[in-house]
């Protein structure tokens, strides 16, 4: 039987400062960092995406950053083949792979190994959809719009099956179905999540937000709309972006525009929560409002004594 590769990975809400912490342990640990963020993907678009800097890129090797083009679509499978191979080919180099980033249902798909085909759109479509969802539930209704759209799933609650149905009737061509899981995990991993109390997150998300526009997210925006990448394109969708396009419409105020944008943050940070509680294998790290990344990544070190070290 083939060996497990091990998996290091840094989950968490947004805001929480994975990035921070995953650049420092991997520099302990001799690392490369695959990025498990499903946003992170598209080129140019940088600030609200909260990508990681160029410096921070070159602190050490990254991983599934800037690999497609804004208008392109990257689903959960192609998340799933290429940090499967990303995984083997870090391992081959005696390095530790290390997948930082938010999107639980990436993680999810990767460390499960979710198992996806494709079915055909049929003219009663939404009827089967919705006894699809009474056999199975909602979850894995869930799943079949993630394997279309990950943007749209992160968006829409799990027991929102009206608005899920509609976005999988919006997609055309061959849908991913989840069908099932493995039982046990293709890879030996360790999956550390980070936490705050709510209240701080919730104004590290604001003040987040904040720095965005003021380092240009709305500038940022305004190229990718000029350009003419379609409103409906995965990209475009995202928080910040979606909401931008209101603004330029005329549909929402500038200020009305960062508070939504806020709004938006914060209840997404609230659906991961959610999809983590799907994971109970996560190893959790607490972090107060000035967090200690340095700290942090130290006291990781030690709790991977014995699995790594």
């Amino acid at each position: 039987m083939k060996q497990r590769r091990k998996v290091l990975v840094i989950a968490g809400p947004t805001a929480t400062g994975k990035t921070a912490c995953g650049i420092r342990l991997a520099r302990k640990l001799g690392g490369e960092i695959i990025s498990g963020d499903s946003m992170l993907v598209f080129r140019g678009m940088d600030i609200a995406t909260a990508k990681p800097s160029r410096e921070e890129q070159e602190a050490v090797p990254h991983h599934l950053i800037d690999i497609c083009d804004p208008a392109d679509k990257f689903t959960v499978v192609d998340f799933q083949e290429q940090a499967t191979r990303l995984i083997e080919e870090i391992s081959q180099r005696r390095r530790l792979p290390i997948i930082v980033g938010g999107t639980g249902l990436y993680l999810k798909a990767l460390l499960e190994n979710y198992h996806f085909s494709s079915v055909n759109e049929s003219a009663s479509r939404r009827e089967a959809l919705s006894a699809y969802a009474d056999t199975y539930g909602n979850e894995a209704l869930h799943a079949k719009l993630a394997g279309l759209d990950p943007a749209a799933a992160e968006r829409l609650k799990i027991n929102d099956r009206r608005r899920i149905i509609r976005a999988i009737e919006a997609r055309e061509g061959g849908d991913c179905v989840s069908q099932k899981k493995d039982v046990v995990s293709p890879f030996d991993a360790f999956v550390f999540g980070l936490s705050m109390e709510r209240p701080v997150l919730y104004e590290r998300i604001n003040r987040r937000v904040d720095l965005m526009v003021e380092a240009g997210l709305f500038e940022e925006a305004r190229r990718f709309y000029d350009a003419g990448v379609p409103e409906e394109a995965q990209s475009m969708k995202s928080i910040g972006y979606r909401q931008a396009i209101q603004y330029f419409k005329g549909e929402l105020t500038r200020e009305a525009c960062i508070e939504k944008i806020k709004q938006a943050t914060r209840n997404f940070a609230k659906r991961q929560i959610t999809w983590y509680k799907k994971m109970p294998y996560i190893h959790w790290v607490m972090l107060d409002a000035q967090p200690d990344y340095e700290a942090c990544a130290a006291r990781m070190e030690q709790m991977l004594s014995g699995w790594y070290l």
